[in-house]
């Protein structure tokens, strides 16, 4: 029985209520317009590196996809375009730093890593590190268990080759 005009506690001394616990819910923030472009583009890189279409059929699946039209389409053509023309220079890139032949790479891997790559080359706009944790979050949303850090220490060598001036910089301000 609750006592009139007093607050009824649990046996630990903690308040009693009769209203329901609220549950807490944890919202997943949203999906940047560029990171799903990196999400239909690894896709679509996968897709090319098991059948070998042409990058305009690749290209016509992946705008059928449902929330296409939530990705930025400008960063998604240059990347899935820009890996495929340049998959062979991307891939003598990647081919200093991975330790098997890049034909050798699971595909997954192998997409995530030529978007990595790609970025690190041409989105100047892009800082080395943000590109690389990018790609890591690709390997780990569709590549197997540990490849994320295969290619976490793929692009951090590649990164080096590729924005030497960036990384230095970086290096020399935590030092």
């Amino acid at each position: 029985m609750l006592p009139l005009g007093g607050n009824a506690r649990s046996a630990q001394g903690a308040p009693m209520t009769d209203a329901p616990a609220k549950k807490s819910i944890r919202r997943t923030p949203a999906k940047s317009q560029r990171r799903r472009s990196r999400e239909l583009a690894v896709q679509g890189l996968y897709e090319w590196l098991l059948s070998g279409s042409d990058a305009a059929t690749i290209d016509s699946h992946m705008r059928e996809h449902e929330g296409f039209e939530r990705c930025d389409s400008a960063h998604f053509d240059a990347l899935l375009q820009g890996c495929i023309h340049e998959a062979a220079d991307l891939d003598v890139v990647l081919a200093r730093h991975v330790d098997r032949k890049t034909t050798a790479l699971s595909p997954v891997e192998h997409a995530v890593l030529l978007i990595g790559a790609y970025e690190l080359k041409h989105c100047i706009d892009i800082p080395y590190k943000v590109a690389i944790n990018e790609a890591v979050e690709l390997a780990k949303a569709f590549g197997g268990t540990d490849g994320h850090k295969y290619v976490n220490g793929v692009l951090d060598k590649a990164a080096f080759d590729l924005r030497p001036a960036e990384v230095q910089a970086m290096r020399a301000a935590r030092a």
